[in-house]
């Protein structure tokens, strides 16, 4: 008795099409090209992407700085909205201004997109949006991969994630080791929500009944525009503002860096991360009323009951950096950020914790650092 033929498996018929990410390749190498700098050795399609860093010979003791993160569940509200050249600023951000907190320059930055099925021009869009932003602050996009993982994604899912490595001088890294009492703590502006709190906003708009092309007056935009806004790069003007405070040190008479640590406000809101950059032994007493707080964030709080308390230790709340800066520096900084049209405000100021007693609500020993504490004290303004 005969038997049937064999059924023929193909790669396609697997779900990956592997023309699509030729497609896709195509279509966003003009995108990424426009980040290459003239250190980039070579063009796109290496197995590995390579840069000349004989510019280190100058240093006396470089180190590299690297961080790694994703955009979280920011993808869901750009794949409802079928909206994906805005996502990629978002990971650009998430990924580049956690080296410049140490007071490193990006060298490069890479890129990895997973999806269920690869559509060429979604992935162009995305990858627009990364090329975009790493030209915004002079980082080369120097490699990435894209993944088609059918039955592990659907079809329209996907996921993003990026790495960057920076270089700084030894003696010029930033940190806890640098911060004193008597520092002043100062606020950089966020754009909005940034990339963190998706979760909580999602369940918030569910509970509620909103959609995301509800026009909301309080924003002058739908909630899915307002919700999509990009994560602000702060790369640029930090490390402008470090040059300026170094400089303004200079002039004082000291060769002390004048900015002593950055802090980029991500997941668990303001005084978590703060806290981080503190030594043990300190406390920068925030002051929550210096600044107010823009709609989107009382829209989260008012439709779902969210407590305050909740709130700032989850969203960043309108503050989406923070430098701690010696007073002698502190109008150098302002004047770089006001230069780039980013508004940036006194928060505080860092306290021998010995001396200090406690007036509003203390977050210390967050993110697994033993270092100093945040006093947030007074109440939010909103408008």
């Amino acid at each position: 008795m005969s038997q049937p033929a064999p059924r023929t498996i193909t790669y396609a018929e697997a779900g990956v099409d592997t023309a699509a990410g030729d497609r896709a390749v195509e279509l966003m190498k003009a995108s990424v090209a426009a980040t290459m700098t003239p250190e980039v050795v070579g063009g796109v399609g290496g197995f590995a992407g390579l840069v000349d860093v004989s510019a280190l010979r100058g240093y006396r003791r470089p180190l590299l700085a690297t961080s790694t993160d994703g955009v979280g569940t920011k993808v869901a509200i750009a794949q409802a909205l079928d909206v994906h050249d805005t996502i990629g600023q978002d990971l650009v951000g998430m990924v580049v201004d956690d080296i410049v907190v140490v007071g490193a320059r990006p060298l490069l930055m890479t890129d990895y997109i997973a999806c269920g099925r690869v559509v060429p021009e979604r992935v162009a869009d995305i990858v627009r949006g990364v090329a975009t932003a790493c030209a915004a602050v002079g980082t080369p996009l120097l490699g990435g991969e894209t993944a088609e993982h059918p039955g592990l994604l659907g079809p329209e899912e996907y996921d993003v994630a990026g790495a960057a490595t920076g270089v700084v001088e030894a003696d010029r890294v930033l940190g806890p080791e640098r911060v004193r009492p008597g520092d002043v703590v100062l606020a950089m502006a966020s754009s909005g929500l940034h990339s963190n709190g998706y979760s909580l906003v999602r369940r918030v708009i569910e509970h509620a009944g909103w959609s995301l092309e509800r026009h909301v007056p309080d924003f002058g935009r739908t909630l899915g525009e307002e919700l999509l806004e990009p994560t602000r790069l702060y790369t640029a003007v930090c490390l402008e503002a470090v040059e300026a405070a170094d400089g303004a040190a200079r002039a004082g008479g000291t060769t002390a860096p004048g900015v002593h640590a950055l802090s980029h406000v991500t997941g668990g809101g303001l005084a978590a991360n703060l806290a981080r950059v503190l030594p043990a032994g300190t406390v920068a007493e925030v002051d929550r009323s210096t600044w107010v707080v823009p709609p989107v964030f009382e829209t989260v709080r008012t439709l779902g009951s969210v407590p305050w308390d909740d709130l700032e230790a989850t969203l960043n709340l309108g503050v989406g950096m923070v430098a701690v800066v010696d007073p002698g520096a502190l109008e150098a900084v302002v004047a770089v950020a006001q230069a780039a049209g980013l508004p940036a405000w006194v928060l505080g100021e860092v306290h021998d914790a010995g001396g200090h007693e406690p007036r509003g609500r203390l977050v210390a020993g967050t993110k697994g650092v033993d270092g100093g504490a945040v006093d947030l004290v007074g109440d939010y303004r909103t408008a």
